[in-house]
C-alpha cells in the first residue's frame, strides 16, 4: 500500500524534473540566440509547442466558457510579452544573471498583489526586497550602471508576477487543460507578431533545430503537462519552494556547459536572491482560503 509520503513524493520530484528542465533552457538559448533573431527563436518554438497541446487538448479547449476563453488568451498574451523581453535581455547578459533575475518573480508577485489588489503584504517580503536587491546588485552592477539585460529581465519577471496573479483569479478546477493548451496558442502568436513584417525565420542548422524542439516539446509541452500534474497534488507553497531552484539549475548547467564561469559574485549574489525568495516563500502566508 502506498504511503502518503510516497504519494507527496512523486509530484515533488516531477516538479523538480520540471525545475531541472528549465534550468537547462537558459545556456541552450544563449547558445540558440547568437545564430538567429530572438523573435524567430521564440515564433518557432511557441508554434511547436501550441500545436501539440492544442490537439492534445482539443476537447478541453472546446469545453471552455467564452469569457475564460478570452481571460486564457489574455495570460497568454502576457507570458508571451514576458518571454520575448526575458530573451531578449538573456541574450545581453549571462544565463546564471538571466537565471536569478527571472527568478524575482517570486519576490514580485506579493508585491504586486499588495498593490494591485490591497493584499497585505509580510515584513519578511521587504526584508526579502532588500535581500533580493543586495544580490542582485551583486550579480548585475558594473559601476553604477545596471545592465539593459538585467533591466529587460526584471520587467519580465514582474510580467511573470501579473501572469501568475491573474492564473490565481481566474484558473478554474478542472479546465487546466484546456487553459494551458490556449494560452500556449496566445504565447505563439504574440512571437509571431514580433517576427513582422517578414514573418519567422526558421533555426540555421540542425544543432539548432535540436534545441528548438527540445524547449518546445520537453521544456513546452512536457513540463506544463507534469506541472500541472504535480501542483494538483500538492500545496502551492511546496510547488513555490521547488521551483525557486529554477537559477540553481540554471547556474549549474551554465557553469557546467563553461558558458559561465564560477566566481565569488555569482555564489554570494546568487545565493542572496535564493535567499530572499525562500524568505518570501517560508514567511508568514495570507489567508490560505483567500482568493487572489
Amino acid at each position: 500500500m502506498t504511503s502518503g509520503r510516497d504519494r507527496a513524493l512523486a509530484p515533488t520530484l516531477g516538479l523538480l524534473l520540471v525545475t531541472a528542465v528549465w534550468g537547462s533552457t537558459f545556456a541552450l538559448i544563449k547558445g540558440v540566440v547568437g545564430r538567429m533573431s530572438v523573435p524567430d527563436f521564440l515564433a518557432v518554438r511557441f508554434t511547436v509547442a501550441a500545436l501539440v497541446m492544442l490537439v492534445l487538448f482539443v476537447r478541453p479547449v472546446l469545453r471552455m466558457d467564452r469569457g475564460q476563453l478570452l481571460r486564457a488568451l489574455a495570460l497568454g498574451a502576457l507570458y508571451g510579452v514576458a518571454q520575448l523581453l526575458q530573451t531578449w535581455g538573456l541574450a545581453r547578459i549571462s544565463p546564471s544573471v538571466s537565471g536569478f533575475a527571472t527568478g524575482m518573480y517570486v519576490v514580485f508577485t506579493p508585491l504586486l498583489g499588495w498593490v494591485l489588489l490591497k493584499e497585505r503584504t509580510p515584513p519578511a517580503t521587504w526584508v526579502a526586497v532588500v535581500v533580493a536587491a543586495v544580490g542582485l546588485g551583486l550579480l548585475a552592477l558594473h559601476g553604477f550602471e545596471l545592465d539593459t539585460g538585467v533591466m529587460l529581465t526584471l520587467v519580465s519577471a514582474a510580467l511573470y508576477g501579473l501572469h501568475i496573479i491573474g492564473l490565481g483569479r481566474w484558473s478554474r478546477k478542472g479546465e487546466a487543460f484546456g487553459m494551458s493548451a490556449v494560452q500556449m496558442g496566445a504565447i505563439a502568436l504574440v512571437c509571431l507578431l514580433a517576427t513582422l513584417p517578414h514573418g519567422p525565420s526558421l533555426p540555421p542548422d540542425t544543432s539548432a533545430w535540436i534545441s528548438v524542439l527540445y524547449m518546445a516539446l520537453a521544456a513546452g509541452a512536457l513540463c506544463m503537462l507534469v506541472q500541472t500534474w504535480a501542483q494538483a497534488h500538492m500545496s502551492s507553497t511546496r510547488a513555490a519552494i521547488v521551483m525557486t531552484l529554477e537559477p540553481v539549475f540554471a547556474a549549474a548547467f551554465a557553469i557546467a556547459l563553461g558558458v559561465d564561469v564560477l566566481g565569488w559574485r555569482t555564489v554570494v549574489g546568487g545565493g542572496l536572491m535564493l535567499g530572499a525568495m525562500y524568505i518570501v516563500e517560508l514567511g508568514p502566508k495570507r489567508n490560505t482560503h483567500q482568493v487572489l
